[in-house]
């Protein structure tokens, strides 16, 4: 999943940036609302967690541009403005939902879940069973057999992705735009290198992989193999 993330302060933006990345989110940042306008009319985004207090545009400006051009995306208002009149004034420019700072940040992904499940995506299942695989989509744990198998934030997105698409091949654009930041380039090899650590984790000697390449078109995670 692909966040943008508009928050002008440096220090709340990288805190708030890590937080989400290790809960294997890719994380786009903007510093201002319109950078946010521009990153959101060039990338696809599956919610936007937009700060208020902006410079150039404020928040409620962004939110209602990103309406007037059509965007549908999720948008999660943060702001330390806890007055009615600005709650609704948020919610009047398009935001699907407002929480107000200082807040809890198990509830800021709680919220963005919610969105996200709302949101233009298909809902996404709290659980996910592909041929051995077991997949907690809430808690984002693997498990094979029973036990459980231990995957950095990319990894797992990565299988997510794919375990959603199912016997469907997954391009290396695709992948790139739902897993990745933007400033990840995609002829790069690391989608290949995350792949191979992914295969020497879920894959059992003397097995076909669970993960085929189709060269040229992509990945395949296939739900057809045997425990």
């Amino acid at each position: 999943m692909r966040i943008l993330l508009v928050e002008d302060e440096p220090q709340a933006a990288q805190i708030l940036a890590k937080g989400l990345r290790e809960r294997a989110y890719a994380v786009d940042i903007a510093r201002d609302g319109e950078r946010a306008v521009y990153a959101a009319a060039v990338s696809s985004f599956d919610c936007v967690i937009l700060d208020v207090g902006l410079p150039r545009l404020d928040g409620f400006a962004v939110c209602q541009q990103l309406r007037e051009e059509g965007s549908e995306v999720p948008v999660l208002m943060l702001t330390a403005r806890d007055a009615v009149e600005s709650r609704v004034k948020g919610l009047d420019s398009g935001a699907d939902d407002y929480l107000i700072k200082p807040f809890e940040f198990e509830e800021l992904l709680a919220r963005l879940r919610a969105l996200i499940r709302r949101g233009r995506r298909p809902l996404t299942p709290s659980r996910l069973r592909v041929g051995p695989l077991d997949i907690d989509t809430r808690s984002r744990m693997l498990l094979r057999g029973g036990k459980r198998i231990a995957l950095t934030a990319r990894e797992y997105a990565v299988l997510e992705h794919l375990a959603l698409h199912v016997n469907e091949v997954v391009g290396r654009a695709e992948l790139t735009e739902h897993v990745w930041e933007s400033s990840h380039e995609p002829l790069s090899n690391t989608i290949d290198v995350c792949i191979q650590r992914l295969r020497r984790k879920i894959d059992r000697p003397g097995q076909p992989s669970l993960i085929v390449t189709r060269r040229s078109e992509g990945y395949m995670l296939s739900g057809t193999h045997l425990p």
